[in-house]
């Protein structure tokens, strides 16, 4: 109590000593002040956006002077201050520092006359997107391209005006000398300077060599930390516009098909601050059947929403349980006309399994999971003075929501335009930009007034869009010499791809179209012989909710089948497992790898995984009784873009109880090329903690066509007392950088189920492993 009373003293001196009418409350001090007497806090700019993260008021850099844009991506400025533009967006993970890094190091400019500026939605940024662990690597060429253009351009400025050869030319630091003479990139930008690149000039420009970098690799200030760490981001929540009402959802007991029949408002219209209750009108058919609560504040909203009475026609899915979705997940995967089968080798498994010695099966599967973002979905949207309908949120995916934003609102693409604030967590929830939706066709309803939606965290857990639940039925083949010669994995699960974007979905080898987030990773690098993998759609699932990207996506599961299923081979032969792996990495055929995203294939999962064996000491007889390590090893995000993970676990089972004590992880990472280290260990080690949380904790189920967690009251993440030590190692590349937002999460859940095996000999194969169910193997 005395710490916490000191906190309030300290908050009211900092608030008293920015003087009256000038209160200067940082997040942190209003949170602290708001617990002893109310206050106000918003974000006072109208129809402007926190573009520029690194700043308090968000604003973006300007130039001054003349300014020299050899690209899209950047400009620079008679001053020598460089701005950056990122159309990803920034949910924690500093990915403008990196990809700024990556520019500024081929630019040759000095760190601290770096700027960064998060975009809008115009169309000329082309498809904005930020998933998949995607950004640093689709962005490596692009910006290192851009970085060499601008460098050459001022390289070839300062030859012309010293009459020499640009091949004499370095430039270090924003400054070009030939030995000689010396200008300053600013210099030549104020006297006026003109380039530009055809794509064949792009190509061809010389990029540094790996030893030349100088930023990339390197510990750099985060450019926007400052921000982070003072409370002073600004997150979609605290967008504020003048004039502007909150609302707040009522939302239908099922995510599709309800429809409203009545409402009652009556008791509502006591509540101090109240406005009115609109049913919506949805064109674009996202939100079906939904009410919003208007206020004057959002608390007038949430009392009111407690106090208007709804009356709803249900979707037809109103008693659907989680497990009907696995039943019909199961019923699919027996039927083989469904589903698609995914390019291999060699697809024809059916003469292996018949002229086997001996075949191994097994079933996985896994539950619905929650995204649980920090900061509950939320949007502001309002028509400007132009005409413009602007959406102020945090958002993944711009360009997937913008055409849904345009039915809803009856207007044209080029009449919309999104704002980027920063986001208080993604996890794949904010790839999906529904929740604007409603804001969008509230404040249509008034004319375009400014309307702030809010959800709250049960109503933002009802409305997710949650990993689906998976059933997975694995079998391999083996011959008399107990040699593996096939292997089949038949997946199912709800296909988010499917649902939102159906034509970024490949098709496999029998013309079928599948979602390759939903079964990446059961394409897996290990030689098998015949290798069929079917990928199949549960439409009773995509029926009932919407299926969602969540961290890893497919990986999630898919990895905890294949790696729980490898050992299990491994101990049906008597190997050890990790001998077992290697032997089956040995990079023939497609898992050879391929330039320039999967240079040496399975070699290099091998060596992540040898690696994570050496750092854990797996093998190791000393450990007390009834505790072991696991061990797995996973590629994520996909085949395309792999990064090599090696994971082990230690743990210890306590054969009363059926708790599990996880007691220290260890990962290996060979992702290319480390662009920002301080941000990829960070990024491992939360990937990480969500796959054990994913293993041990996470979970929900569907009862009545609706999740049934809907609080931290009982869907339980990890919680910090339950956090153990990490040790994380990435292994030197030269490679192209790959992506390390998801690949870590997804090689926990089955090194936990792996060293439970070899603790107690109790095979889980059902996420999240609960007590109970390891209780229940033992007892078995």
């Amino acid at each position: 109590m005395a710490n916490l009373l000191s906190r309030l003293r300290e908050a009211h001196t900092d608030v008293v000593e920015a003087g009256e009418g000038q209160l200067d409350l940082s997040r942190r001090g209003f949170l602290v002040a708001a617990t002893a007497a109310g206050a106000a806090f918003g974000f006072p700019l109208q129809s402007r956006a926190a573009m520029d993260p690194s700043v308090p008021d968000g604003e973006p850099v300007t130039p001054d002077g003349a300014t020299f844009e050899p690209s899209l991506w950047y400009w620079i400025d008679s001053d020598g201050i460089v701005n950056v533009n990122i159309i990803r967006a920034e949910m924690g993970q500093h990915v403008g520092t990196a990809i700024a890094r990556i520019l500024a190091d081929e630019l040759e400019v000095a760190w601290e006359n770096v700027r960064i500026t998060h975009v809008d939605t115009d169309e000329k940024w082309g498809t904005m997107v930020t998933g998949g662990s995607w950004s640093v690597w689709q962005s490596w060429p692009v910006y290192r391209k851009a970085g060499a253009a601008g460098r050459t351009a001022f390289i070839e400025a300062a030859a012309a005006k010293w009459d020499v050869d640009p091949a004499n030319c370095t430039a270090r630091d924003g400054v070009v000398s030939d030995g000689s003479n010396e200008i300053s990139y600013a210099a030549l930008v104020a006297e006026g300077l003109e380039r530009s690149f055809s794509e064949d000039e792009l190509d061809a420009l010389p990029l540094k060599q790996h030893e030349d970098l100088r930023l990339v690799g390197q510990d750099v200030t985060a450019l926007d930390i400052d921000t982070k760490t003072t409370g002073q981001a600004i997150y979609g929540i605290d967008a504020s516009v003048d004039g502007m009402v909150y609302a707040v959802p009522l939302v239908p007991p099922t995510r599709l098909g309800s429809s409203v029949i009545s409402v009652d408002d009556g008791a509502a219209r006591d509540v101090k601050g109240y406005l009115q209750t609109l049913a919506l009108d949805d064109p674009s058919g996202t939100v079906p059947g939904w009410v919003v609560v208007l206020g004057e504040s959002l608390m007038a909203a949430k009392r009111a929403a407690d106090l208007v009475a709804v009356e709803w026609e249900a979707g037809e899915n109103a008693s659907v349980s989680e497990e009907d979705i696995n039943a019909r997940s199961r019923a699919l995967i027996a039927d083989d006309g469904y589903g698609a089968i995914l390019p291999a080798d060699d697809t024809d498994t059916a003469a292996a399994f018949e002229q086997s010695a001996a075949v191994l099966e097994a079933e996985y599967t896994t539950q619905t999971v929650l995204h649980f973002q920090l900061e509950p979905a939320n949007a502001t949207v309002f028509q400007d003075e132009d005409g413009i309908w602007e959406i102020h949120t945090g958002n993944q995916w711009q360009s997937l929501i913008l055409p849904t934003l345009s039915a809803a609102l009856e207007a044209p693409a080029d009449q919309i335009v999104m704002r980027s604030y920063m986001l208080g967590g993604g996890f794949g929830r904010r790839l999906n930009g529904d929740y604007a939706i409603p804001a969008a066709l509230a404040s249509k309803a008034l004319g375009g007034k400014p309307v702030k939606l809010v959800f709250m965290r049960e109503d933002d857990a009802k409305f997710d869009s949650p990993r689906s639940p998976s059933v997975q039925q694995l079998r391999m083949a083996f011959d008399d010499a107990n040699a593996v010669t096939a292997m089949d994995h038949n997946a199912a699960a709800g296909w988010p791809t499917q649902v939102m974007v159906p034509s970024f979905m490949p098709k496999g080898v029998n013309d079928e179209p599948y979602d390759p987030f939903a079964i990446d990773g059961a394409d897996h690098w290990y030689n098998v012989g015949a290798h069929r993998v079917r990928a199949v759609s549960n439409d009773l699932a995509n029926a009932t909710f919407r299926p969602g990207w969540l961290r890893s996506v497919g990986p999630g599961w898919t990895n905890f089948a294949v790696e729980s299923f490898m050992d299990e081979a491994a101990h049906k032969l008597g190997v050890d497992p990790l001998e077992f792996r290697l032997k089956h990495l040995d990079a023939t055929g497609m898992n050879a790898g391929s330039a320039p995203n999967a240079v040496g294939g399975a070699n290099r999962q091998a060596d992540a995984l040898r690696r994570v064996a050496e750092m854990s000491g797996y093998g190791r007889v000393d450990l007390p009784e009834d505790t072991a390590i696991g061990i797995a090893t996973t590629f994520g995000q996909s085949r395309s873009m792999p990064t090599w993970v090696g994971g082990a676990v230690q743990l210890h089972v306590d054969r009363e109880t059926g708790d599990i004590d996880v007691q220290k992880m260890w990962l290996s990472f060979d992702c290319g090329t480390v662009v920002d280290p301080d941000g990829a260990l960070a990024q491992c080690q939360g990937a990480a903690l969500w796959g054990l949380s994913m293993a041990l904790y996470e979970g929900t189920k569907f009862e009545d066509g609706n999740v049934a967690d809907r609080n931290l009251g009982t869907y339980t993440p990890l919680r910090m007392i339950d956090t153990p030590p990490m040790e994380i190692e990435f292994i030197e590349s030269t490679e192209v950088p790959v992506g390390l937002g998801e690949p870590g999460t997804t090689v926990i859940a089955p090194a936990i189920a792996n060293a439970i095996y070899n603790a107690v000999g109790a095979r889980l194969r059902h996420l999240p492993i609960t007590p109970e169910a390891v209780l229940s193997v033992l007892n078995a």
